[in-house]
């Protein structure tokens, strides 16, 4: 019986809200045979990996806070990926945001001003536009490619905060630690549950959130930008600028990803270290699109991507697995994800058997 692939007169709604769930299923599956084929028992495995990191208090506050920056992150990412604005460079511009918050907080050092921490986040979203708006003037003035511009501006990024937390930002307390001297409590987000380290930080990425709602839903530009992404022949004809859609795609991502970097640096971290983020920038391009670039959708997207990560730090404690399985998981639900979506656009036709050919 051979199997084909119709095109469908419309994409199918059904298929684009089941395809996230498909996705997240046919994971599952991997994981199944993954732990049997390393030896683990399955289901002690799956309760190690998704119920063991939220069955207290704590693991639910580190969900939530391990949620917060892909939220953010996604939901700028997502402005541009529906005008076909493709900003891969999300870790790099979480990075230069806590550069930028991080010299504020040392500058302010011994302030106890309210102002610091307004002050760190304006910086931090300030620092992350500055690092978008690179491959937006090369994309508009010289069309380069902002997939690859912004892709390799995120080791400039990396090897410019570890220039500075090694020489003129290290601590000359810290026994020789690549790290900035610890932030005062001016600098820092004031904790919201007690007995986690969720901060105040979750207010952002929500609000977050409700804006990238309205500017999707209520607003001219957010239109704008989805008629630029599905029909751009039509939005060039209709006068939409093609340059002002790169623009605020790559702005908005930017400005989000800048903030996510304040959230980590005066949060959980409070100082500068090496690495600002484990990765957060490049898994928010899945959550994006696990989410359907819609922001309801990557808030719920972001806590199962915030889960993989909990249950990947707890499936090494206490299966002495690799932190590589945390990247697998991530791996296996963008590949299923990508191959669900063909469906949106495409119907299966089942035909009979081939007839032997006539001699």
């Amino acid at each position: 019986m051979r199997i084909r692939l119709e095109p469908r007169p419309e994409p199918s709604r059904l298929a684009g809200w089941l395809s996230p769930l498909i996705a997240a299923a046919a994971t599952l599956v991997v994981g199944f045979v993954l732990f049997s084929a390393l030896g683990k028992d399955p289901w002690q495995a799956f309760h190690v990996f998704f119920i063991k990191p939220v069955s207290t208090l704590y693991g639910v506050g580190e969900l939530l806070l391990k949620a917060g920056p892909l939220m953010l992150c996604a939901v700028g990412l997502s402005v541009g990926y529906r005008a076909n604005v493709w900003n891969i460079g999300a870790e790099g511009q979480l990075t230069m945001g806590a550069i930028f918050a991080g010299g504020i907080a040392l500058a302010f050092h011994e302030s106890t001003s309210a102002l610091v921490l307004p002050l760190m986040i304006v910086a931090g979203a300030a620092g992350g536009m500055a690092w978008a708006a690179i491959p937006a003037l090369l994309r508009t003035r010289f069309n380069a490619n902002e997939i690859l511009v912004s892709l390799m501006l995120v080791y400039v990024a990396t090897y410019t905060l570890s220039f500075l937390v090694h020489g003129p930002w290290r601590d000359p307390e810290g026994f020789n630690f690549p790290q900035s001297t610890m932030f005062g409590d001016a600098a820092l987000l004031p904790n919201l549950l007690p007995e986690t380290r969720l901060n105040a930080g979750i207010l952002l990425p929500l609000a977050a959130v409700a804006v990238g709602w309205v500017f999707v839903s209520r607003s001219l530009a957010g239109y704008q930008m989805r008629v630029a992404g599905l029909a751009p022949a039509a939005a060039n004809y209709v006068g939409i600028s093609a340059p002002r859609t790169v623009w605020i795609g790559m702005l908005a991502g930017g400005a989000c990803a800048g903030i996510a970097g304040v959230n980590e640096i005066a949060g959980p971290l409070g100082q500068l270290q090496p690495t600002a983020s484990p990765g957060y920038g490049f898994a928010a391009i899945i959550v994006a699109f696990v989410g359907r670039l819609h922001p309801v959708g990557i808030l719920f997207a972001s806590l199962l991507m915030s889960l993989l990560y909990l249950g990947g730090e707890s499936a090494q404690m206490g299966l002495a697995l690799p932190s590589a399985v945390t990247g697998l998981f991530q791996g296996a639900l963008l590949f299923f994800l990508l191959a669900s979506d063909v469906f949106i656009d495409y119907r299966p036709r089942f035909g009979g058997r081939r007839r032997a050919a006539r001699r």
